[in-house]
């Protein structure tokens, strides 16, 4: 009797032992949930200008100051806080896409967590002439063209609010160019030169000329004119007096004092453990451990295989001279430069859509919600910019937008406006980035974004051109050779500048003998990569990887495999560091060979 009642109690305090077990097993993906959840509310606190772009307007009255030392700690302390409990967490149970979600994290926190232990470009170098540099930015989201809001009273209110933060950003920018220069960490002085005529444009000229007025044209309908005239009178004081000033400052400081220290070199091999940078920002971008010897010698090898496919076309057209001369002829010739108008170059971009439309859904299922449009980029940013493309807002109230830099309609060359459309449209940038939008994936993976995968995509989707129905004039196919051969350049000369030691004027006599392109656009695009090093390399690494593993599905899977699931495994989780995306790719393959 005694050993039945010890049996039983036995029996009892295992049983009691093991339930908050299996109910944390069973808990487990409620518990990931919620961290995931708990994640995406404490970043966007701590990034509220990345929560307005997310739909989320809780804090459209504040602007982070991520050049400051105080966001640093921040940042490194809640990544670390996320970092400790994903190393908690029992993988056993969890869905592939729950896993997925850890390993993204997971892999999100480190990364970010090594940028800001180096306090890279982002901090000593905040300024620079590209489009990416913040005070463009913020004047591109002051104009109304941006994912800022301008809806209601308080949004006006609100970013009145963003302009004084803007404010404390300019001096804390200042602040950090000056010990940048104590250090021996400067942008090069070539690229720093562009930035005080973009600057300018910001503070000079009168009230109504200015790019943050334009917000002020198209009021809510729903105010009265009393409250109305009150908001235009607040919002036209808060230009005049926090806006221009605040660009007039970091104009007047840049010229009088950062261009004479800025370094005369075009690479990071002369800045303050620049050598290091680099390898940093290799890293960061292609989300590889590819090193700048690799990075060179892959350019070299696929610069060579491209122009052989350049050679072809020349033959095919008939032209007799050599392939520098062919360059020549079609950044040259009169019929290459068939528009008056901006609006006639636009219009031929919008055409393209109609053209591909019946071949799209055999190479893809999954297609986003989200409209587009395509605009001219606005004057005040285009002597810094390239094309670029603005993912749609979460609510549909603002589509996915294709910006193109069209100085001079009438010098505007159409041999390469195929690709360009492509890469930037559809089915590059607007289908993955609103299907990733679209995607039932957590918060933070709709907005989560990585170089390699997102550029890599987009000059992925300009391979698939022919079977898209382009590409069939031949100069629209040089046009694919030129978009291609440019990101192989990148390759050689981004290395060339950062790991070899290459001068500006070597790069841009690269460029210029191995593309058809004007002498002005070679010195834009080399000084685009000698303030953003690494960033111009990811799209080719990205590029390979996804052709690699297109490959490989087809030999394993023979006569069943089918581009358009290939596709959708690609696209459907959202953006992924390359060496997650293998991993997933790979399983999938493994899956589909069981299956079949």
């Amino acid at each position: 009797m005694k050993k039945t009642i010890t049996y039983l109690s036995i029996f009892a305090l295992l049983i009691a032992f093991a339930m908050p077990l299996l109910a944390q097993k069973k808990n487990q993906p409620i518990q990931l949930e919620s961290l995931l959840e708990q994640y995406s509310k404490e970043y966007y606190v701590l990034n509220p200008l990345e929560a307005t772009q997310a739909g989320i307007n809780d804090y459209n009255s504040q602007l982070e100051i991520t050049i400051s030392e105080d966001y640093i700690k921040k940042a490194k302390a809640l990544n670390q806080k996320y970092l400790t409990q994903l190393a908690a967490i029992n993988k056993t149970g969890l869905t592939a896409s729950e896993l997925l979600s850890v390993d993204v994290l997971t892999y999100k926190l480190k990364s970010e967590n090594e940028m800001v232990d180096n306090y890279l470009w982002f901090f000593y170098r905040p300024v620079d002439q590209f489009v990416f540099s913040f005070p463009t930015r913020f004047a591109t989201l002051g104009s109304g063209a941006g994912f800022v809001p301008f809806n209601t009273e308080k949004d006006y209110r609100d970013f009145i609010s963003r302009m004084k933060g803007f404010q404390t950003w300019v001096d804390q920018a200042i602040a950090n160019m000056k010990k940048g220069v104590a250090q021996n960490n400067t942008n090069p002085r070539a690229a720093m030169e562009k930035v005080p005529p973009q600057l300018k444009a910001l503070f000079e000229g009168g009230l109504q000329e200015n790019v943050f007025y334009k917000p002020l044209l198209k009021l809510p309908t729903d105010l009265d004119s009393v409250a109305a005239v009150q908001l235009k009178k607040d919002y036209s004081d808060a230009i005049e007096t926090i806006i221009k000033p605040a660009y007039k400052k970091l104009h007047d400081y840049i010229v009088a004092d950062y261009i004479h220290k800025a370094r005369k070199t075009s690479g990071l091999l002369d800045n303050n453990n620049g050598k290091k940078e680099y390898v940093v920002w290799l890293k960061y971008f292609t989300t590889t451990n590819i090193t700048a010897e690799q990075i060179f010698n892959l350019g070299l090898s696929e610069v060579a295989r491209i122009r052989k496919e350049m050679d072809s076309v020349k033959s095919l057209v008939g032209f007799k001279a050599d392939l520098k001369s062919f360059f020549e002829y079609v950044k040259t010739d009169p019929k290459f430069f068939p528009f008056k108008t901006e609006e006639e170059v636009l219009d031929r971009f919008r055409s393209f859509l109609d053209k591909m439309s019946p071949q799209l859904n055999k190479l893809f299922n999954l297609t986003p919600k989200a409209k587009f449009e395509v605009r001219a980029t606005e004057k005040f940013r285009a002597a810094g910019a390239n094309a670029q493309y603005n993912k749609p807002s979460r609510d549909g109230t603002r589509p996915g937008i294709f910006y193109e830099v069209i100085r001079d309609p009438a010098q505007y060359n159409y041999f390469a406006m195929e690709d360009l459309f492509i890469h930037e449209a559809i089915p590059g940038h607007h289908y993955q980035l609103a299907l990733q939008q679209e995607a039932d994936i957590p918060e933070f993976r709709k907005a989560y974004t990585t170089s390699a995968f997102a550029e890599g995509w987009a000059l992925y989707a300009e391979s698939l051109g022919t079977e898209l129905g382009m590409y069939k004039d031949p100069y629209q196919y040089l046009g694919r050779l030129n978009g291609e051969i440019e990101r192989a350049i990148r390759l050689v000369v981004d290395a060339g500048i950062h790991y070899k030691g290459w001068s500006r004027e070597k790069a841009i006599a690269y460029i210029l003998e191995n593309q058809p392109m004007s002498a002005i656009e070679a010195e834009q695009r080399i000084e685009r990569y000698m303030v953003t090093a690494g960033q111009a390399v990811s799209y080719k690494v990205g590029e390979l990887k996804i052709i690699e593993l297109r490959e490989r599905a087809k030999k394993k899977l023979g006569n069943k495999f089918d581009i358009k699931e290939f596709h959708d495994e690609v696209l459907k989780d959202g953006c992924l560091p390359l060496i997650i995306l293998e991993t997933k790719i790979k399983r999938w393959i493994e899956s589909k060979a069981v299956k079949n």
